[in-house]
């Protein structure tokens, strides 16, 4: 309550330093007499400053409403929950994309499954997808004669369906097991009443009369979850930042929709959503003539009066675009289709919403323009300092007064804002990185010139993402960048003392752009992607046979994919290279059996990590291993890293793509020991390290060029037949012994024991010493 109460003080302190600015601006600084160019651009200055404040004080006023915009969540008794019709809706994926999709719904929890009828629809009318339902045991909606992209995709479910209630997923979207018990429930309150804790099924006289707590009868018409990812967004991959912030689309889906709560514009972002259908029925299905579809459905939801609701937790995690021209794409459509259904809908000026509806909706309209603010706001100082353009007119001492105070507070209140998901330096460089691509298809969408047509986006990882390809994509922020140094240079050239001093706003300026310019460069330039499919941390219990030793050990995942486990055990174990092993990978709820192959083994801190392919056993298993691998919630982060500057990333950025990783290929564990044997033929050595197969030794006493056996006993009189191999360890002195016994070890269960004893050895031989 503190906190909140502090925020709001925040919030308004803000907005009046920032309202005092802008007037003082608008007012006094604009260059009235300064000629034509200098005024255009002065005013294009002042109104890309008032754009950008004003959008940010609506989000500012939704904050402080936030907590008074929440829905109860009631619960329900389980005959109550009505039937669910779940729509996944498919155009060109790969089936194995729709099969971790399909598998994750049947998986979903319902007090009568019976009730949840899942299916494909499908616009492409193919085989594989066909088939893809039949093994699942789901419906299968074909419309292979589609001509209205997804909205006649789903249009065709709809006509095809009757549940009341509808769960809409995008080919790839994932959910997890709770989704609809996390959603339904929500479209139940209005037959509910809450009556000392306990929500009960109302009378028809209470249905028709407010509830005791005051409200109307709800009439909801969505509940969006958020969109999430599981793999890093090209933010996260290219800036080597996937442990430092959160995914670029984080800041809408769990800050700005949920927001809009407070003024009823939640957006239906396509996915991961409970729709009615009676709301559907009531505005005729999904709208055609637009290609954000999603978006001007809950607009035209609104007009008819039903509530979209957004919720915070996330309830499924998909996949995210991961080159960067499907991302710049992927964007253009999303603006032009924001600003399609703005216009189609007229929901700025729609008498059929309230006020802040649509006060939020020119909100919307005006953030597409933001790219453009963009622009300006890097080329204001470089007119200025490169080209001797007077585009404000203001002297130094009064930029610290009405500035500086503005500035700063309102730096903080958006950290505020977005929770620590997003603050105004990752704005900056969000923004810039876009800024080149989207002006010219927001300036002809907002002169009604459309594009029409709707394109999938492309998930599809680059085979061949080379960074000259993609550093075409950087050529306006590298003649930016450029035009930005040029300045610098020229504008500090021979100022000292004073001269500088009073310069230092000019040279922020300059190099906070050139700082969001350096990033887009890095951006743009990309980072090779190795992996086919992405890493999730997860810490799941894990049983490890070999059955020909008899070997069984107990261990913890330390991340799960769709073709590799990497496990964690306190102590080196031996495990044969190149055979396979057994695990069984255990959970809450579910469980499998996989065939399993090292590929590589590493010091892990105090313990050991092993890296394994795997394979599951059966259809069942490989079932039960994707819900133990996305049935979760994501590993990449929900908050920014708060101690990260722009100078550690780009530091970061420097050193990843300069200095090359060592690569770690070992199969068997090096274990580092110090311990002197006696062999049993009088020779001596220090044994250094071992692996299991091999001891690495040194300090040789007696012959070691026989290249035969030797033997020593541990000190619980455990016998290890040695051979010498007459090879050396690379790049050192170190002769390689094989360990001739030690299947024979193994099946008797002597290998930890043995590892003790030298461990042992050490330590007492460390004391003598």
């Amino acid at each position: 309550m503190q906190n909140e109460k502090r925020q709001n003080i925040l919030f308004v302190a803000t907005m009046i330093l920032m309202s005092i600015y802008l007037l003082w601006r608008m007012i006094f600084t604009l260059p009235w007499d300064q000629g034509f160019w200098n005024m255009v651009f002065g005013i294009l200055l002042i109104a890309a400053e008032t754009v950008t404040v004003l959008t940010t004080f609506e989000l500012f006023l939704q904050k402080m409403q936030k907590k008074h915009t929440q829905l109860d969540f009631p619960n329900i008794a389980p005959e109550h929950y009505p039937d669910v019709d779940v729509f996944i809706a498919t155009h060109n994926e790969p089936v194995d994309l729709l099969y971790k999709t399909v598998n994750a719904c049947t998986f979903m929890d319902y007090p009568d499954k019976q009730k949840v009828h899942i299916y494909l629809c499908d616009d492409g009318g193919r085989p594989e997808v066909e088939e893809l339902a039949r093994q699942f045991g789901v419906g299968y909606l074909g419309f292979p004669e589609n001509t209205e992209a997804k909205s006649g995709n789903l249009n065709h479910a709809l006509s095809k369906t009757s549940s009341p209630l509808i769960a809409t997923f995008d080919a790839d979207m994932i959910p997890q097991h709770t989704f609809l018990m996390k959603t339904v429930p929500y479209f139940l309150v209005p037959e509910l009443t809450e009556d000392n804790r306990q929500w009960l099924l109302r009378t028809e006289k209470k249905r028709s009369d407010k509830s005791k707590s005051g409200r109307r009868r709800l009439k909801l018409g969505l509940v969006q979850t958020p969109q999430s990812f599981y793999n890093p967004d090209l933010f996260q991959f290219n800036l080597y930042a996937e442990q430092g912030i959160p995914n670029e689309q984080d800041f809408f889906s769990r800050e700005v929709n949920i927001l809009r709560n407070a003024s009823n514009a939640v957006a239906y972002t396509g996915s991961n959503t409970v729709i009615s259908r009676k709301a559907m029925e009531e505005i005729g299905g999904f709208p055609l003539k637009t290609i954000t579809e999603d978006f001007e459905t809950s607009i035209r939801l609104q007009q008819a009066g039903y509530i979209t609701y957004a919720t915070q937790e996330v309830q499924a995690a998909g996949l995210t675009t991961t080159t960067i021209q499907s991302m710049i794409k992927q964007r253009i459509r999303w603006a032009r289709g924001i600003l399609q259904s703005l216009q189609n809908t007229r929901a700025i000026f729609s008498r059929k919403l309230a006020f802040w509806t649509r006060i939020t909706y020119l909100s919307s309209f005006l953030y597409w323009w933001s790219f453009f603010n963009r622009l300006i706001f890097i080329m204001a100082p470089i007119l200025f300092a490169l080209f001797d353009f007077q585009i404000v007119n203001v002297s130094f001492w009064q930029i610290l007064i009405f500035w500086l105070p503005s500035y700063f507070c309102y730096s903080m209140s958006m950290r505020y804002l977005s929770s620590n998901i997003r603050n105004q330096r990752w704005s900056q460089v969000i923004d810039t990185i876009f800024m080149p691509y989207l002006i010219v298809p927001v300036l002809l969408e907002t002169l009604h010139i459309h594009e029409r047509k709707f394109k999938v986006t492309n998930k599809k990882k680059a085979a061949d993402r080379q960074w000259m390809t993609s550093l075409l994509y950087a050529l306006p922020h590298l003649f930016l960048l450029l035009l930005s140094v040029a300045a610098l240079l020229r504008y500090v050239h021979g100022k000292y003392g004073l001269a500088l001093f009073y310069s230092s706003i000019i040279v922020f300026w300059l190099v906070y752009n050139m700082i969001a310019l350096c990033y887009a460069l890095f951006f743009m330039i990309g980072r090779r992607a190795y992996r086919e499919t992405e890493r999730i941390r997860a810490q799941e219990d894990v049983v490890i046979q070999y059955k020909e030793n008899n070997l069984r050990y107990e261990a913890r995942t330390v991340d799960v994919s769709e073709h590799g486990i990497a496990l964690y055990v306190s102590q080196p174990i031996y495990l044969p290279p190149e055979s396979t092993i057994s695990l069984n990978v255990k959970t809450e709820r579910y469980e499998a059996n996989l065939n399993a192959v090292i590929v590589n083994v590493k010091k892990d801190g105090e313990g050991w990590r092993y890296s394994v392919k795997v394979q599951p056993l059966s259809e069942m298993d490989k079932r039960q291993f994707m819900q133990i691998i996305y049935d979760r919630k994501h590993s990449l982060p929900e908050q920014l890293n708060l101690w990260d500057t722009a100078y550690d990333d780009m530091v970061r950025n420097v050193q990843r793509r300069v200095i090359q990783p060592f690569s770690n290929q070992r199969n068997m564990p090096r274990i580092p020991i110090q311990c002197p044997v006696v062999f049993t033929n009088g020779d001596r050595c220090t044994l250094r390290s071992f692996n299991f197969l091999f001891f690495s030794a040194t300090d040789f006493q007696g012959d070691t060029t026989t290249g035969g056996l030797v033997t020593f006993y541990t000190k619980s009189n455990i016998e290890v037949i040695l051979q010498h191999t007459r090879k050396t360890r690379s790049r050192r002195d170190d002769m390689l012994l094989s360990v001739v016994n030690i299947d024979d070890l193994a099946e008797r269960g002597l290998i930890d024991q043995m590892l003790d004893d030298l461990m042992q050895s050490q330590s007492e031989s460390a004391t003598e010493d």
